[in-house]
């Protein structure tokens, strides 16, 4: 019997997880997805993800491949299972079928994540947003944001004592925009992300929102390509994947390219909470 791949599309709520990676002493996202799969299917079936999100870090978007090896699949029926034997936190959107040396990570094109702020006290925001307490000038955090696309080498906002072998990426957009009248979130877009990258790119334009550094001053951090010179990393909790792209020839049906489409779209962006 053939051995096929398939994609899970997902979304979590992070709050009480240790990051999507397996880790030796706390509960992960891939670990409850692993022995879902293996509940189902019968058998250990280890999952690959698009990307490691941090602890407390959420997805509404996070995409992983496993392999299965038998009859096809009835990915609608997987699907359904699968949500069943998931806890709430953790629901999956899609299952489909992608070309047998199609890799979640290694295929994707682009990644997308949004961190959100917000300037009042709101208790059903707390575990979504980071709130700040005094005002930021987000003309100057988006200027500093503009010089991002400058350059390549982000070790200045990687975390220390990774097995990365480059620190290079490429960022495609990055910019603050404001959502409602107490809440603004950075977007950001590249085709890898390092450790911790997105969380400690946000605490230093906070630095620079905040007056404590110029413009300037933060194209000289990156320039030093030293995470001692960054900010301190934003909190994990008002972070999130939003979407992972991948190219069309990777799935086994030409239909199946319309799951990236929908996610690029906005189909499933994070919920938002009025306040």
């Amino acid at each position: 019997m053939s051995v096929q791949r398939y994609f899970i599309y997902l979304a979590y709520d992070g709050t009480h997880y240790h990051g999507w990676q397996i880790q030796p002493n706390g509960i992960s996202i891939q670990e409850c997805l692993m022995k879902a799969l293996a509940t189902f299917l019968r058998k250990d079936t280890e999952v690959i993800g698009a990307g490691r999100t941090d602890a407390g870090v959420h997805a509404s978007l996070m995409v992983a491949h496993f392999d299965y090896e038998g009859e096809p699949l009835d990915v609608d029926k997987v699907a359904e299972k699968l949500n069943r034997l998931l806890p709430q936190d953790i629901s999956v959107y899609k299952v489909c079928r992608v070309k047998p040396d199609a890799h979640a990570r290694f295929d994707a094109t682009a990644r997308t994540y949004k961190y959100y702020i917000t300037t009042v006290k709101f208790p059903f925001n707390r575990q979504y947003r980071y709130r700040i307490h005094n005002p930021l000038d987000f003309q100057k955090m988006n200027e500093a944001a503009l010089t991002l696309f400058h350059y390549s080498d982000f070790t200045s906002f990687s975390k220390l004592h990774t097995d990365v072998k480059t620190n290079i990426c490429k960022i495609m957009h990055a910019e603050w925009t404001q959502e409602d009248e107490y809440t603004w979130v950075f977007t950001i877009q590249a085709d890898r992300f390092l450790r911790n990258m997105v969380r400690a790119i946000v605490g230093t334009l906070l630095e620079v929102g905040r007056g404590n550094l110029s413009v300037d001053d933060f194209r000289k951090i990156i320039e030093q390509q030293n995470r001692c010179k960054a900010g301190t990393s934003a909190p994990g909790n008002a972070l999130f994947l939003v979407n992972v792209e991948y190219p069309q020839e990777i799935f086994d049906t030409p239909g199946e390219y319309e799951v990236r489409l929908i996610a690029s779209t906005g189909g499933w962006n994070v919920p938002t909470i009025q306040s």
